[in-house]
């Protein structure tokens, strides 16, 4: 799905070609693609999370958080590489890395024809209580979700995505460097992740994540001034600064969500929990940081978002237990 979708849009025709019909079909495309990520993503998470023994389970299931990172990679490099490489006037670059994404799916569709399911997989295959039903009952891990993810997700799209955007809409002469910077710091992410597995393997993923969330407010606070009107240098540093915990954070909760649900309806509440907590957080940071900034008139409002949802998470992660040890056939 994912795959034919983003072949798809790379081959959509232009408004003047079928008029509206062009942003229906990139709308619908657009929607295959979250479809074909809501169930690929956190199946992936409790696939690597339930193939793991329990004293590895941090590190093997930040490979799903470890891929996430080389696709936006992959992306942001093609975007620079196709803006830097191929002439200004053509009107058809940006449809060069959707067309050569056919390559990724067909390695994706090999690599996954050999997978076989794990045991607590067959085991709740085996038993389909109803979905309504489930989601209902599954509450609880639902809200500490969200709070898991919340703060560390918003704080990486404010940081790789809000903050490249705004210094591109301010007419930035080296909007270019940017989109390359952006690309150079994610490899940071990329290896902060699998060590932010690691490590809650050793001290415990409820342990570590208290004390990446006080670290990453204290990151964004920081690096936000430095990102919006520092030189190219500064903007660096300023991502490296967020980049550091918000990559640890990621890498390690992928395990930590898997944990907290029950293997009747892991895949289906989990997808639907993760989903809508990314939507929520992640997905419309940009658009919450652009109207508080515009709301308050104050450029460093983007910060009071993450905060917000950092005291949320505190508030979740206080009177859970470790989850490290708990069972996953159960």
């Amino acid at each position: 799905m994912m795959g034919a979708a983003t072949l798809l849009i790379g081959v959509i025709p232009t408004y003047d070609q079928i008029g509206v019909a062009a942003p229906l079909l990139l709308v619908i495309l657009r929607l295959v693609q979250g479809f074909s990520l809501g169930g690929e993503y956190t199946g992936s998470l409790a696939y690597t999370t339930e193939k793991a023994s329990p004293f590895r389970r941090g590190i093997l299931s930040s490979s799903t958080a470890v891929g996430t990172t080389v696709g936006f990679i992959m992306g942001s490099g093609s975007a620079w590489l196709a803006g830097a490489v191929l002439p200004d006037h053509a009107v058809w670059a940006w449809r060069v890395p959707f067309i050569a994404s056919i390559g990724l799916t067909l390695c994706g569709y090999l690599v996954l024809r050999g997978a076989s399911e794990t045991e607590p997989g067959l085991k709740a295959a085996a038993v389909r209580p109803p979905i309504l039903t489930s989601l209902v009952g599954d509450w609880l891990p639902a809200i500490q979700t969200f709070g898991i993810i919340g703060m560390t997700n918003a704080a990486y799209y404010m940081t790789f995505t809000y903050m490249v955007e705004r210094r591109k809409a301010v007419g930035d002469a080296a909007a270019v460097n940017f989109m390359l910077i952006n690309t150079l710091t994610l490899v940071i992410v990329l290896v902060a992740k699998p060590l932010g597995g690691w490590v809650s393997d050793l001290v415990g993923r409820r342990r570590l994540m208290l004390v990446l969330t006080g670290a990453t407010v204290l990151a964004v606070f920081m690096a936000q001034r430095m990102m919006l009107y520092g030189s190219t240098g500064n903007f660096i540093w300023g991502q490296v600064l967020v980049a550091v915990p918000t990559g640890l954070g990621l890498g390690m909760q992928g395990a930590m969500v898997v944990e907290i649900f029950p293997l009747r309806t892991r895949v289906t509440s989990l997808s639907f929990a993760f989903s809508v907590a990314i939507a929520l957080t992640g997905g419309i940071a940009p658009l919450v940081t652009t109207w508080l900034v515009e709301r308050l008139n104050q450029p460093l409002a983007p910060a009071f978002y993450i905060t917000v949802l950092a005291v949320f998470g505190l508030f979740v992660l206080l009177p859970m237990a470790e989850t490290n040890t708990r069972a996953l056939d159960v």
